[in-house]
């Protein structure tokens, strides 16, 4: 782990021999030489990863709405424990040049904070693995309170880590954005008096739906560009509740199932029996439904309970949202950022002797 205070400490420090280290120190570097433009890659959660070229204007939009939106300002102590390769990590050393902050620069674990019983912090970034495992962990679970404001993004927050959340004394903040919109545009509370189940747009971005009811967005932060996302949302004044993602939508014998809310309703499920949460919802080709609806899922013990599983979703959903078939995958495809890759794990899956 290395430290830095501000743009003065790290001009004096020489260029880290740890090639994670040195990545952000390039970065910074260039950032300080004024360099106007930086191409970054999308996180390939939803397709394939792309460069593209983000301004430092945009960088520069962005740092400062999350610095007025959770009110840190010079002087923040922050932990930097998201990959600087991609946008939510760099956007933590934005922060960190922009707003004057001391950062702790770490590289990436599932538990960020092991060995740092000492450290104390006032804001960190990290996907939602990262703080469940922090909780999981006895040396660790008590460390929370350290961290100061969290704010977790990259992947949706489970029943069992959000119920966890709302017992913890420090603010959490869920983050709705991409590396198109430069890092979040969106925040929501998970716990505390201004919990809500809604996301509410910061200040300075426009937005709006298109024809399917799609969000797009559009300010400094995309240089004033309209960026079209694929997400279904429900807006009402600056908030907005996400659905899911259009491509994420079937046609399962003239039914339009949502995955994303199909995932929920059967997140439930396991949450109910108990049942480790690693699963997802599928289609694959069907003669008569022409796709039909199925659960993967990612756990040897819960191949045990299939039977218990399949029953309870029976009683809960419609016919037509019943998955007509439950895999069960050793492990999970990831991405680069170590989101689920569901289309790698189900091709994966079918060409398994076991799928």
């Amino acid at each position: 782990m290395i430290w830095t205070t501000g743009k003065m400490l790290w001009q004096t420090q020489k260029r880290p021999r740890n090639p994670y280290f040195a990545q952000a120190y390039d970065f910074m570097e260039q950032w300080l030489e004024g360099s106007q433009e930086f191409v970054l890659h999308t996180s390939g959660s939803t397709g394939m990863p792309k460069p593209i070229t983000i301004t430092r204007t945009q960088l520069r939009a962005s740092a400062a709405m999350t610095g007025k939106a959770l009110s840190l300002g010079s002087g923040t102590r922050a932990l930097v424990c998201l990959n600087v390769g991609y946008i939510a990590g760099l956007m933590m050393l934005v922060r960190g040049l922009e707003l004057d902050w001391e950062l702790a620069i770490t590289e990436p674990t599932s538990n960020p904070i092991a060995g740092l019983d000492h450290a104390h912090f006032d804001f960190v970034a990290m996907v939602p693995m990262q703080l469940q495992a922090i909780l999981a962990n006895t040396a660790t679970h008590n460390q929370v309170s350290k961290l100061g404001k969290i704010l977790l993004g990259g992947a949706p927050v489970g029943l069992p880590l959000a119920a966890q959340i709302k017992a913890l004394d420090v603010p959490v903040f869920q983050s709705y954005g991409m590396t198109e919109t430069v890092s979040h545009v969106a925040l929501k509370a998970l716990n505390g008096e201004q919990a809500s189940d809604s996301f509410m747009f910061l200040p300075g971005i426009e937005f709006g739906t298109d024809e399917r009811g799609c969000l797009f967005v559009s300010g400094a932060v995309t240089n004033y560009q309209k960026v079209q996302t694929n997400d279904l949302v429900q807006i009402s004044g600056n908030t907005f509740e996400w659905i899911g993602r259009a491509d994420n939508v079937i046609n399962s014998g003239g039914v339009k199932i949502v995955l994303d809310q199909m995932d929920q309703r059967i997140a439930t499920i396991f949450h109910d029996l108990a049942i480790p949460n690693a699963f997802f919802c599928w289609w694959e080709p069907d003669e008569k439904l022409g796709q039909k609806l199925v659960l993967v899922v990612e756990n040897a013990l819960a191949k045990e309970r299939a039977e218990q599983l399949s029953a309870e979703i029976r009683r809960r959903v419609s016919a037509y949202e019943n998955p007509k078939h439950i895999y069960f995958a050793k492990a999970f495809a990831k991405t680069a950022t170590d989101k689920i890759d569901k289309r790698a794990t189900f091709q994966q899956l079918l060409k398994s002797p076991n799928g």
